[in-house]
């Protein structure tokens, strides 16, 4: 049979700060786990990843290959399941719609949907409820009644159909913008919908704590917990006029700027370094030498995708990073949010994982003197 895929991912991640679907898990992203399992399905041939336009041109040239296609999501889930299903070939005969942070999802729960829809026209995968329900109809919060949890099961994805159940429930429907899922709409067209029994690991990444449990859960699958190393790093750069000043990935007012054969930005060769020095990857001076003509005013964070890109061969992860700027001028106290924002989002980490202060030289030296920056920088990364 012809099978392809949906992978929604294009959520902005409020409970989470950011895109969750984009966080990073286990030495990867949250999607691409979820993408990983797909591509493990010969079955599969293609899979159609949706989500914003600005995370396609931020993480699409790490996703996109011969079988993933990138579409632009729509406002709503059902919305982006909408424009992900016009790329469906006409041929497929079984299409899948999967969640992008159900990141533990395995090629057997993914093959038994699949198969099911294929026998039965609908499948959705799913566990019996644990807990006790209770039934709450008022803003009092009194309980109204305690069903009996045997009957109820939590649905999972990716929920599976022939092409032609799912095209008719999507016709049908136009405007149903707030189902949370397909199924709801495929039952309102009669289908009968078949419960396929999945795994309880099978769950969607939505609040931190979902991270640190499906980050030790993929650890485990992996053979066990990988160990912490920590590497540090150290930059300096002269103050000049006529230069843009850049700090942390961020471009600060002033007349005066970093001097240096890139954009100079002190914050990010340090801390780029330092997690060089975490998983013995050399340094950025190497790397990038500059007394080679190709690198002149090279913007730091293309210096730090590489650098991601080699802890990533590594089989490595940023974990916490701590920076500390040393200057006289300008003050760095206004910026301390934009500055921790933005390594968070250039290094891949959530920003309560990243520290950034400053100090003063006290008058002292080049830097009290106000002549130039330094930036001193800790990076653990977790490393298999």
């Amino acid at each position: 049979m012809k099978v392809e895929v949906i992978i929604v991912a294009g959520g902005s991640g409020s409970r989470m700060g950011k895109p969750k679907q984009f966080l990073p898990l286990a030495g990867k992203t949250v999607v691409e786990w979820s993408l990983q399992a797909f591509l493990a399905v010969p079955e599969i041939e293609r899979v159609i990843l949706v989500t914003t336009a600005e995370n396609i041109r931020e993480y699409g040239p790490m996703l996109v290959g011969p079988r993933v296609k990138l579409v632009e999501s729509g406002p709503m889930r059902m919305g982006s399941v909408r424009n992900g299903f016009k790329e469906v070939s006409e041929d497929a005969e079984v299409v899948a719609v999967h969640d992008g942070a159900r990141s533990l999802v395995t090629p057997e729960i993914i093959r038994a949907a699949v198969e099911e829809a294929y026998d039965s026209g609908a499948a959705v995968p799913a566990v019996q409820v644990k807990d006790t329900l209770k039934k709450v109809t008022n803003k009092q919060m009194w309980i109204s009644d305690t069903p009996s949890r045997s009957a109820y099961w939590a649905a999972q994805t990716p929920q599976c159909y022939r092409r032609e159940v799912l095209a008719e429930a999507l016709n049908r429907f136009p405007d149903a913008r707030t189902a949370t899922d397909e199924s709801q709409l495929v039952e309102k067209c009669g289908q009968k919908v078949r419960v396929v029994p999945s795994s309880y690991e099978n769950f969607k990444i939505t609040t931190p704590e979902d991270l640190v449990m499906a980050e030790a859960l993929l650890e485990q699958r992996q053979g066990g917990r990988r160990r912490m190393a920590v590497g540090f790093g150290w930059d300096i750069h002269r103050l000049v006029e006529g230069r843009e000043l850049w700090l942390a990935g961020v471009k600060l007012p002033g007349k005066k700027g970093l001097l240096g054969h890139s954009d100079a930005d002190a914050v990010l060769h340090a801390v780029a370094d330092a997690v060089l020095g975490a998983f013995g990857g050399g340094e950025i001076g190497v790397l990038f030498p500059s007394d080679e003509p190709k690198w002149k005013d090279m913007v730091s964070k293309d210096i730090v995708a590489e650098v991601l890109k080699r802890l990533k061969e590594a089989g490595g992860s940023v974990s916490n990073l701590d920076v500390t700027i040393v200057a006289e001028e300008p003050k760095m106290k206004p910026h301390y949010k934009a500055f921790r924002s933005s390594v968070a989002e250039v290094f891949g980490v959530p920003v309560e994982r990243v520290s950034v202060k400053a100090k003063s030289a006290e008058g002292l030296g080049e830097i009290g003197r106000g002549e130039a920056i330094a930036c001193h920088a800790v990076a653990a990364v977790l490393l298999r």
